[in-house]
């Protein structure tokens, strides 16, 4: 467990977990305060299956995941689901762009996505930096 919250000195880490982090923290939130619009309404929209449970389950990791990732707590942990509801989130919105506007359209509407996806890919790899819970408690 020690060595899964191993991180890095760097100290710059930490403006990627926080940049990744609110986002998520602030896309949790606005799930429920506009369910319509960016939760279950949304999740309907593009075709997923269950929305009324998905859309709240979805934003719930959210919000927790992203709390994680502003304190640099089990930094690795909170990457792994937000990699996967990004891919989820790519695949769901951005193939339909591809297919009918292509390359460059679905580069530009997915760029956000891009950036968050990186940005937990380096989490997971590097973990939550010098200023980090993940660090106070490795030691």
């Amino acid at each position: 467990m020690k060595s899964l919250l191993k991180t890095d000195n760097a100290p710059t880490t930490v403006i990627i977990r926080l940049m990744v982090g609110l986002v998520f923290f602030s896309e949790g939130i606005q799930k429920f305060l506009f369910p319509d619009k960016l939760g279950t309404g949304r999740f309907a929209e593009i075709g997923l299956p269950n929305p009324d449970f998905l859309a709240p389950c979805v934003g719930a990791f959210e919000i927790a995941c992203g709390t994680l990732l502003l304190f640099g707590l089990f930094t690795r942990f909170a990457a792994i689901p937000l990699i996967c509801v990004m891919g989820v989130a790519m695949a769901t919105t951005k193939a339909d762009i591809l297919a009918s506007e292509g390359f460059w359209s679905m580069m530009h509407a997915g760029r956000t996505d891009w950036a968050m996806l990186m940005g937990n890919i380096f989490l997971l790899l590097r973990g939550g930096g010098r200023w980090s819970l993940d660090r106070v408690i490795s030691k």
